[in-house]
């Protein structure tokens, strides 16, 4: 007996200890979700910061989710309606389809509008790259100018500014205000590049801090970054015209030719079928006299051609867009402005060839 209780006594003593190492897990794990999720907030805060919008990630979401209650309310009501006094349902059915509406079609709003939102912040983040690449030239000249004229670097950057450099501006202005407050300038120039993805920008802070570290004569350097920021440039616009004529090709091809020849092809499509009722009627005549000719069956109608039509314009003047931006600017983003234009150009021509080729057709046939 004396030694089954010392058993037990051994089984038994080490059970605090592990429910200790259990709690300390549990709050390991917790505390690594807390920084996980606070790193979450800080990367959406640092992006949303690099588009110029000064928006609290909770008022985000309450505004996504309000929006996407307004959204499923307004679909619920109408669809209650439309059951209940044009088909008649039963409310049982009407239930079944709000609980699938207030479930998945909230949660698809909800992505959507956070799919939205990064969209516009990232295109609205490009803006801000392209209009920080187009003045840092002349930025960059007037800093060399100070610099000669005897001031510090972070002086000659901060007299520097000028209106008229947008963002550019109120970026070198928050680098003062953190050099002003300890931060070293080549600290605060390194994170200013990283906000961006711009290679130009990059390449120029790295070249500034490199030639700080050096010692050698800030002025002359920042003359010549400046110069060759401008002679790349050029080159880009020299290469953009030397494949102009690529993009006069696709644009024709997408814009002009494939919405011309869809909407003939729509019209052939109602004239053959018109054919067919018409002569569906002699095909016992052609089978008995041995032509082997037969009308009988139903193909392609027109309504789904058109249907077929309008998503193969979109599709391809979509596409045809990011092709055009990709030639000419060297990246997709700046043709986010084209797709609209060869969207509605597109589908105007189509509607309106197919009009007139179907006048035209109709008085010969």
């Amino acid at each position: 007996m004396f030694k089954l209780k010392n058993i037990f006594k051994k089984k038994s003593e080490p059970q605090p200890e592990r429910k200790i190492d259990f709690y300390k897990k549990k709050y390991k794990k917790a505390q690594q979700k807390k920084l996980k999720a606070k790193e979450r907030k800080q990367r959406l805060r640092d992006y949303i910061g690099r588009a110029g919008f000064e928006v609290s990630t909770k008022k985000l979401h309450k505004i996504f989710f309000n929006i996407a209650i307004v959204i499923n309310l307004l679909i619920s009501s109408f669809l209650i309606y439309h059951f209940s006094v044009t088909f008649g349902i039963t409310w049982g059915t009407v239930v079944a389809s709000m609980i699938v509406l207030w479930i998945f079609v909230f949660i698809l709003l909800i992505i959507a509008l956070w799919v939205i939102f990064y969209v516009a912040v990232d295109l609205k983040i490009f803006r801000r790259k392209v209009d920080i690449e187009e003045v840092l030239p002349d930025f960059l000249q007037l800093t060399a100018s100070n610099i000669k004229a005897g001031m510090t670097i972070d002086r000659a950057l901060w007299y520097a500014v000028r209106p008229r450099f947008g963002v550019l501006a109120n970026e070198i202005e928050i680098i003062a205000k953190e050099t002003m407050s300890g931060v070293d300038l080549k600290v605060a120039l390194k994170k200013f590049a990283a906000r961006y993805d711009s290679i130009i920008l990059k390449r120029a802070v790295s070249m500034l801090n490199e030639g700080v570290e050096a010692g050698g004569e800030i002025g002359d350097l920042l003359n010549r970054i400046s110069l060759d920021i401008q002679e790349q440039k050029a080159m880009l616009k020299e290469m953009a015209a030397n494949v102009t004529t690529y993009v006069i090709f696709i644009s024709f091809a997408t814009v002009v030719a494939a919405p011309l020849l869809f909407a003939l092809a729509g019209v052939l499509i109602s004239v053959v079928s018109n054919l067919g009722t018409t002569l569906g009627g002699t095909s016992n005549a052609a089978v008995s006299s041995g032509i082997p000719i037969s009308f009988s069956g139903t193909g392609v109608t027109q309504a789904d051609f058109r249907i077929f039509a309008t998503v193969s314009l979109i599709i391809t003047s979509f596409f045809s867009a990011m092709m055009v931006s990709t030639i000419k600017k060297g990246n997709m983003q700046a043709g986010l402005k084209y797709i609209p234009i060869f969207i509605g150009i597109t589908l105007t021509l189509y509607f309106v060839g197919q009009g007139v080729a179907g006048k035209l057709i109709g008085l010969f046939f």
